[in-house]
């Protein structure tokens, strides 16, 4: 097989869209032998902050010396970055011998009218991936919601659950209550539990840690501070449960504060279970996180922020961080988003700070229309453009040197304009 047809024989799976549940992977995994029981797993889950809190927790495992693989989804410019060790994409050659691996099994499956998902087959080759490759740790990003998220066969040293705000509440609860009952369902019997869930949300995890006998540690907002940086950097201090820790990170965004204060409460965690890792490794490891399409300045003069902020809390996060932490004259909104997400409410947020507005669509089926989208920001004047590339194309070419061009809506929006914006920084 051929890695072409590897990936269009993968990708035939998306028309059965999501289905929860776990008895297909459990499936899958069991035909496999099971390769997720032999590793250590860190799983993290929430609605905003997961991949960051991945990439940082895995950056600090890589520099203490361990081999770590990290799964996160969705990808944004390549299907290789869902599965990485030690910070390198895996090849295609492994892609077309997982894909060898998993067809039979799969196949089989359809054979009895028990189609799995994309989302169910790419999980069930990570976790085959980081077996054969021999990690010490898979650091395991929820896909969606979590008590029936394929992922949710781990069975993790740590959980983290971010924060829970309202998203998918076609699939997980009309009520934040009903979803961080959905998010709490990937703690285990006698874990540890991190999270900076707040009010409502935190009761729940609580309810749920405390049936699971897992014990449990809340990240609220004195457990960090922001105590210095400019565009390019910032630095934190992290008040653990152990030590104080002063930390350099080149992720942007004030709210990472909470990021690093769950990714280190983690690394805590994994610490007092006799994972040797030091001071220098948590400073070096924070220092070398990076996280392509989330608060990802990629040019100025005038500046170019992208950030995949796909829901409410994150469009509301990256308000924030564009009114702390940039200036500007004028600010260029090139915005697609897809047309199951809360759109009204994210353009509620975003746009009285923006000045120029151009909305788009991206390749993805689920992607709103940009016409229909340009509704939601009246009365303001509002430029279409069709595809994402015409669209930043558009926005470099009325910006001036002291605006500041965002693009956002969804992580697939934000993955063609960094395919744009990349290709054209190498030409140059």
């Amino acid at each position: 097989m051929r890695y072409n047809e590897a990936i269009t024989w993968l990708y035939c799976f998306e028309k059965y869209g999501i289905k929860l549940g776990l008895e297909r992977i459990y499936y899958i995994c069991e035909k496999l032998g099971n390769p997720q029981n032999n590793y250590k797993t860190v799983h993290v889950g929430g609605t905003n902050g997961k991949g960051s809190v991945c990439k940082i927790i895995s950056s600090i495992l890589n520099s203490a010396g361990y081999t770590v693989g990290v799964y996160t989804s969705p990808h944004i410019q390549r299907f290789s970055e869902r599965f990485v060790i030690d910070n390198d994409e895996i090849s295609e050659i492994d892609i077309v011998l997982l894909v060898e691996k998993v067809k039979p099994i799969v196949e089989e499956m359809i054979k009895n009218n028990n189609i799995p998902t994309f989302f169910e087959i790419t999980t069930a080759m990570a976790l085959e991936y980081f077996f054969d490759k021999k990690v010490d740790y898979a650091v395991i990003e929820v896909g969606l919601g979590g008590r029936f998220d394929a992922t949710n066969i781990v069975n993790p040293l740590v959980s983290v659950i971010t924060n829970v705000t309202l998203e998918h509440q076609d699939r997980l609860g009309k009520t934040v209550e009903e979803i961080s009952f959905e998010k709490a369902g990937i703690i285990k019997e006698n874990t540890h539990v991190i999270t900076a869930a707040e009010n409502t949300a935190l009761d729940v995890i609580k309810k749920k840690a405390y049936e699971k006998n897992a014990s449990l540690t809340v990240v609220d907002k004195i457990s960090w501070e922001k105590t210095g940086g400019n565009l390019d950097w910032q630095k934190f201090t992290v008040h653990g449960k152990l030590k104080d820790y002063f930390v350099k990170t080149y992720l942007s965004g004030i709210f990472q504060g909470e990021n690093l204060a769950l990714s280190l409460m983690c690394i805590e965690s994994l610490q007092m279970k006799g994972v040797y890792i030091t001071d220098e490794n948590i400073k070096e490891g924070v220092e070398n996180t990076t996280n392509p399409g989330r608060m990802e300045i990629l040019g100025s003069e005038p500046i170019i922020l992208i950030d995949g902020a796909h829901n409410i809390a994150g469009m509301q996060m990256l308000k924030n961080t564009i009114k702390k932490d940039f200036f500007y004259a004028k600010l260029i909104l090139v915005i697609g988003i897809l047309s199951d997400k809360n759109v009204k409410e994210m353009v509620e947020i975003i746009s009285p700070v923006a000045d120029k507005i151009i909305v788009t669509k991206s390749s993805n089926i689920r992607a709103s229309d940009p016409k229909m989208l340009k509704e939601f920001f009246k009365p303001k004047t509002v430029t279409v453009k069709n595809h994402v590339s015409e669209a930043v194309k558009y926005a470099k070419k009325i910006a001036k040197k002291q605006d500041i061009i965002v693009i956002t809506g969804s992580l697939f929006t934000v993955g063609e304009a960094r395919d744009a914006l990349v290709s054209n920084l190498q030409k140059c």
